[in-house]
């Protein structure tokens, strides 16, 4: 269904150009280019070209061509490659992703001279293919991008707001500052539907519990962003959101049955390919009901081909999530990997650990015969229609420029835009004798006390630095005293002193545990009977371990726009709007819910 729509789409818009395109250089290749102008690219491909236009790769460095010299060490030990551009000229890859500790993303105008020059070491190799240049940007908990950008609340947040027009204008804003840095793809947003508290890896990161609202707001961030020119990418096929193992350090398995797969987890999926999707990630977990063999989903003919390719009919990119993820390589050595990958119907390679290795395996298969060359074009074809489609064999929207940067990103409208849909995101889940909103007149002394987790994003401060600022620009006297994620009972006895006097104490929790140290502050200042606010920084589940607390907040982040938001709800500056997008089971019966889907209390 998909697969037709897009192609008669394709005649449709490529009519015009397609005499021009048919017999231009591949550098010149159009934008909706027709698919023989495509094969006639790969024809004149060398073997070498194919396997590597198939791999997305890491690379140290601020600069392609002069990274600083730790950061080519780094190349050497783990590539053997000194820059981008040996990494490109050596390997002739299809795609580069950003990562903030791999020192890509120092701010934007060096990270559109990266792009830029990631771009002309493509333009040097004999096939000229441009590369799809990637990065994580979900919001929220997951960013790689981070201030001056803008940064957008996360998934839950959108999912508590409930609003399919907010969650699409953050992915179309966000998409089209990403566009301008040059990065052309983003591994987001994540259709995973979170119905495990317990989940180490998804959480936040998904919109929610519920499949048909989940559903909705993925589709609207895939249009969202896919409208601003760039890739938007569905993630983790099958569905990770019912895990208690993070696939990043074990194989995680899915005990749903295949019911319970078609009504929990495959609708997201399809409403991202009804949307257009451009490419889904998949998930290194085990899901036995949905291939007995119980090889991870990344490496699973029955789940890519018989399911998302057949099933779904799906014939847009299939992305593996980073191989380098403990997951995916409990089972096969590193060589045999990508090789099954392959096999099973993916058409990306994210992230190999060792990329001599996995690219040595690949072009070994085919002269082998274990893996054909046909088998390897088919790929190649969705791959470069994806890059056609996005413009890049254009020179004018291949490369960027400052200009475009300084006019996109970080915009004072950007800005506003994410204040605002923050506003809407705020759930206030708690509030004894109507303690909230918090006045100046009768609660001016406030002490901020809470976990400082390590930001995500090149934002203002630690969290408690963020709250105490905010709380003071709004005409409240505050102290700030960081108390982290596990207090000693000295840093509690400091808290409970400092606590003396104040008129309230708002305290950020950070996935709060039964009998946890974080639960022990709580108990111990509300103790001393000064009114305590609590705000959730990260999972909505902390409100069922925080009995003692006057008033609770989540916030589902600890990014700036978050919690200045949630300062202003809880000053009365906002009136609280978020409701529940997952259930809140109590602590002393996990089988009772403590607050349904869509609870959220009004002021």
């Amino acid at each position: 269904m998909h697969h037709l729509s897009r192609r008669t789409l394709l005649a449709a818009t490529t009519a015009g150009v397609a005499a021009t395109a048919l017999g231009a250089a591949p550098a010149q290749a159009s934008k909706g280019t027709p698919d023989q102008a495509l094969k006639k690219i790969i024809s004149g491909m060398s073997l070498e070209e194919k396997v590597g236009q198939l791999f997305v790769m890491r690379v140290y460095g601020h600069s392609a061509d002069a990274p600083d010299q730790a950061d080519i060490d780094a190349n050497l030990k783990e590539i053997g490659v000194r820059t981008a551009d040996e990494l490109i000229d050596k390997y002739k890859l299809g795609g580069i992703i950003y990562f903030q500790w791999a020192h890509n993303v120092r701010d934007p105008h060096q990270i559109a001279d990266l792009s830029n020059g990631i771009q002309r070491a493509g333009q040097r190799q004999p096939s000229r293919i441009p590369l799809l240049i990637a990065t994580d940007q979900e919001h929220g908990i997951v960013c790689r991008v981070g201030k001056p950008a803008t940064l957008f609340p996360g998934a839950m947040a959108l999912g508590a707001g409930g609003s399919h027009s907010d969650a699409r204008k953050a992915g179309q804003l966000a998409g089209a500052e990403l566009r301008a840095l040059g990065i052309v793809q983003d591994y987001a947003p994540d259709a995973d539907v979170n119905v495990n508290p317990a989940n180490p890896v998804i959480g936040v990161r998904s919109f929610g519990a519920d499949p048909e609202a989940v559903a909705g707001l993925v589709a609207a961030q895939v249009k969202g962003y896919q409208s601003a020119g760039i890739a938007s990418t569905a993630k983790h096929f099958p569905g990770h959101g019912d895990t208690a193992t993070d696939s990043h350090t074990g194989l995680p398995v899915i005990t749903h049955t295949r019911e319970q797969w078609e009504q929990l987890d495959r609708p997201s999926f399809e409403a991202a390919i009804a949307a257009g999707i451009d490419s889904i990630m998949t998930a290194h977990i085990v899901v036995p009901a949905l291939d007995p063999a119980e090889d991870p989903a990344t490496l699973s003919h029955p789940i890519l081909t018989g399911i998302l390719r057949e099933q779904l009919g799906y014939d847009g990119v299939v992305i593996t999530d980073s191989l380098g993820m403990e997951g995916v390589r409990t089972k096969y050595g590193d060589a045999r990997v990508p090789v099954l990958a392959l096999q099973a119907g993916v058409d990306q390679l994210l992230n190999p650990p060792t990329l001599g290795v996995s690219w040595n395996a690949v072009l070994d298969a085919v002269k082998s015969g274990e893996l054909t060359e046909a088998r390897l074009d088919e790929s190649i074809l969705r791959i470069l229609r994806l890059k056609a489609k996005l413009g890049l064999f254009k020179a004018k929207e291949v490369y960027v420029s400052h200009s475009g940067v300084d006019r996109t990103v970080g915009t004072a409208a950007h800005l506003a835009a994410a204040d605002r849909i923050a506003e809407r995101t705020t759930t206030l889940l708690v509030n004894k004798e109507k303690l909230l909103p918090l006045s100046r007149r009768t609660h001016k002394n406030v002490l901020v006390l809470g976990a400082n987790p390590a930001s995500p994003s090149l934002s203002d401060g630690p969290p408690t630095t963020v709250i105490g600022a905010a709380l003071t620009e709004r005409g409240f006297s505050t102290t700030v005293l960081a108390t982290g994620t596990a207090p000693s009972q000295a840093v509690i006895d400091q808290a409970v002193a400092a606590a003396a006097g104040k008129d309230a104490v708002v305290i950020g929790t950070y996935n709060v545990t039964a009998g946890s140290a974080q639960q022990k502050l709580v108990n111990a200042v509300a103790a001393t009977g000064v009114p305590v606010v609590t705000l959730s920084v990260r999972n909505p589940y902390d409100v069922a371990q925080l009995g003692a607390a006057d008033a609770h907040v989540a916030a589902y982040s600890w990014i700036d726009v978050e919690l200045r938001a949630a300062v202003r709800v809880l000053t009365g500056a906002a009136r609280p709007r978020g409701r529940l997008p997952v259930p809140v089971q109590r602590a002393d019966d996990p089988t009772q819910v403590l607050y349904p889907i869509g609870y959220g209390l009004r002021y």
